[in-house]
Formats: structure tokens, sequence, C-alpha cells
């Protein structure tokens, strides 16, 4: 389902960072996210509804743009 907030979301391995694209142009990365909570995020049928219950305020957050 596409999201009212988000328009992608993407994994960085490397950092395992996950980077969420807002409609709005901002860019935030979500430090040391697992891959399998990214993977959750990918099959949510409400990206906006997980990212509130199970990204913010669990993990810090660096605005990218």
């Amino acid at each position: 389902m596409p999201s009212s907030v988000i328009a992608r979301i993407k994994y960085d391995d490397s950092t395992s960072s996950l980077l969420v694209y807002y409609l709005s142009g901002a860019v935030y990365a979500y430090k040391n996210v697992p891959v399998e909570t990214y993977e959750e995020m990918r099959r949510a049928f409400s990206k906006g509804q997980f990212l509130n219950t199970r990204i913010k305020g669990y993990f810090e957050y660096e605005k990218i743009s």
C-alpha cells in the first residue's frame, strides 16, 4: 500500500542504517537497525504505522537532507 508520508525506504548494509525518504523531500537515517526490522517494514501494510511504532523512539536518527 502506498504511504501518505513515506516515498521510499532503503537499507544500507555497511552502516546498518534504515534510510527513510519522506514525500516532503526530507531523508532520515535511523541507525543500527537490524536487517530483519527493515525486512519487516518492507512487508508491513502501513509503512507509516510501522515507522511510528517500531522505529521512532527505538533507534537514533540523523537528518540527511
